[in-house]
């Protein structure tokens, strides 16, 4: 019965590192690298769009988001003053 618990406890914490142990990533492809060198884009999330979007968006349709985003927030900062 002692052997079989240490090697319980040795199987168990072997399975927990390896869940820890770094995967490989596949490089993918996406339409929003387009957006990548845009200001704004941070480390390590890079252009981040949950909603997707600027899935297959124009340029003018990002700067055209982006003017409205920027509206909205001053609007918000303006209502929370009075």
């Amino acid at each position: 019965p002692r052997i079989t618990m240490k090697t319980a406890v040795f199987a168990s914490l072997l399975a927990s590192a390896a869940a820890f142990a770094p995967s490989a990533q596949k490089a993918s492809s996406s339409a929003l690298k387009a957006f990548e060198d845009e200001l704004g884009v941070q480390k390590p999330l890079g252009f981040f769009d949950p909603a997707g979007m600027l899935t297959n968006a124009s340029p003018q349709r990002f700067e055209r988001l982006r003017e409205v985003e920027l509206k909205h927030g001053r609007i918000s900062m303006l209502a929370v003053v009075g």
